[in-house]
């Protein structure tokens, strides 16, 4: 799962990847407490927060359990927060002693239906004492007296030295208490986040019409304004709250969130996709045909096969696969859409329509998409370009 790229002595690993180990490994271990803790390092912005609270969700679907995800910041606690406060007890023997009150993110449900996820992030940004009370977390499941039930996770996230973010030297012996992976951004996995998270399609088209847009982050710059995953969900936000004028209204925050370059070539792309045909015309049929003049254009046409990918995806995410009525109107937009694409003459664009599509799904609505005679003639043409 995790990609054969080598960084120090540990493997790189992209987020779908990493969520799709995670459920893996804890859906075969009841006592969560004999796997080793997980430290994710990454870049600001590549979604090293979003894979695990996303990760935590598949497997609570997966074991039909509820999960409490718990995020410490160790950036913003002292040792004494995860410690907790002294305050004085008695023993057995009548003679007075202290004993630490357990901090309330240390409370936790041990009942067999759910599922706790202690999630350090920061960790790297917390100053070494804090660090050094995180050892017992990792190795032990505890902080002094206070253990964690065996329903508990352990994850830890942070950036690296090399990021310019505030981040200290892991001490090794913390290091070694935990099993480490780099998370790293590609636009292919990054496609199937956001085409199921309602991200506009414009966005998706520009990133999939140019890859390097996905993610800036230069350490050597100082520039606040860059494009990673997360600054590009942030300017999904601004689209989504006027989606016919909110690209020129709110430009200045589109600007400020990616960065003016990122923005204005972002723009230049946005007035090219305003100029594709209209969903609706061919999803019912009425356009049947791809025209000849905007086939040699390369912008227009990932534009194009980007659009219809996303509208099909997000019809099929809302159909309710046991009302017939639902699937047929959802089959007869399918057929449409998939004759439309197929009179496209240069394959490649075909390909990149059915894999975006495919790969975006989930299993129930996919098997609508397979049973569907246009799909998988559609499918045998493109054959091994598919997979």
């Amino acid at each position: 799962m995790a990609k054969a790229t080598m960084t120090n002595n540990y493997l790189q690993i992209v987020p779908n990847d990493f969520v799709k180990l995670f459920v893996d490994l804890y859906s075969k271990q009841k006592e969560f407490s004999k796997l080793p803790a997980i430290m994710l390092w990454g870049q600001p912005g590549v979604g090293k927060s979003q894979a695990v609270h996303e990760a935590g969700r598949r497997l609570g679907e997966m074991l039909g359990k509820k999960v409490n995800t718990t995020v410490a910041s160790l950036l913003m606690m002292s040792p004494i927060d995860l410690r907790g406060i002294p305050t004085k007890a008695t023993n057995d023997k009548g003679e007075d002693i202290a004993r630490w009150l357990e901090p309330e993110i240390f409370h936790m449900d041990d009942s067999d239906n759910v599922i706790n996820i202690l999630f350090l992030d920061e960790i790297s940004a917390a100053p070494p004492s804090v660090q050094a009370s995180a050892y017992q977390i990792c190795l032990d499941r505890r902080v002094g007296e206070h253990h964690f039930p065996k329903n508990c996770i352990v994850i830890a996230a942070g950036n690296r030295t090399t990021d310019k973010a505030v981040a200290y030297k892991m001490p090794k012996p913390l290091g070694n208490r935990m099993t480490h992976f780099e998370m790293v951004p590609s636009v292919e996995d990054w496609k199937k986040w956001a085409y199921n998270n309602n991200i506009d399609s414009r966005i998706i088209a520009f990133i999939n019409y140019d890859n390097r847009y996905l993610c800036r982050f230069d350490p050597q710059n100082d520039e606040v304004a860059f494009a990673t995953p997360r600054s590009w969900e942030l300017v999904n936000s601004y689209l989504q709250l006027d989606k016919e004028h909110a690209f020129e209204k709110y430009f200045s925050c589109v600007a400020g969130t990616v960065g003016l370059g990122v923005a204005q070539e972002f723009r230049a792309y946005v007035n090219v996709y305003e100029k594709l045909p209209d969903f609706k015309s061919i999803a019912t049929g009425v356009r049947k045909e791809c025209q000849k003049n905007i086939q040699n254009k390369p912008d227009v046409m990932f534009a194009l096969a980007t659009m219809i990918s996303s509208r099909c995806v997000s019809l099929a995410n809302k159909v309710d696969v046991t009302n017939k009525e639902s699937v047929a109107k959802l089959d007869t937009i399918i057929t449409n859409c998939v004759r439309f694409i197929n009179t496209i003459e240069k394959k490649e664009y075909v390909t990149l329509f059915a894999k975006d599509m495919f790969g975006s799904l989930n299993d129930s609505t996919r098997a609508l998409f397979v049973n569907n005679s246009e799909c998988s003639d559609l499918i045998m043409e493109i054959g091994e370009n598919f997979l």
